[in-house]
């Protein structure tokens, strides 16, 4: 059995951790549905195979639906589960925050910013 943390905030950042998921997941959330194509030129400096193994993450976490329809090319579509809407309430708590704080974060962010936190 896999040992598994009993904080609750730490649980939670297990489903949205790293630089790309909480990006993912707004965006799913403003666009209701996008193919792999426009999320790629959402994130222009993502690779193909980070955003591929972000979005096979998080829909095996049950974040997000992959929905295959059976045409010529194949197309994809992505969107939010019940489940990963259920985060945009705290995502806009967090996006709530930095406004408030905005100064003070962005003081920080220009002084101590590093990459290697957000991977």
């Amino acid at each position: 059995m896999k040992n598994t943390t009993e904080c609750p905030a730490e649980r939670a950042i297990y489903f949205l951790g790293g630089k790309w998921k909480i990006r993912i997941v707004f965006l799913l959330y403003q666009n209701k549905k996008n193919r792999f194509g426009e999320i790629k030129k959402w994130f222009k400096t993502i690779t193909q195979q980070m955003l591929s193994k972000q979005l096979k993450e998080l829909e095996i976490d049950g974040l997000i639906n992959r929905k295959v329809y059976q045409v010529v090319p194949p197309k994809v579509e992505y969107s939010l589960t019940e489940f990963g809407a259920s985060v945009i309430p705290i995502l806009k708590s967090f996006s709530d925050w930095n406004k408030k704080n905005n100064r003070t974060i962005s003081l920080k962010l220009n002084k101590n910013f590093e990459e290697s936190r957000i991977r």
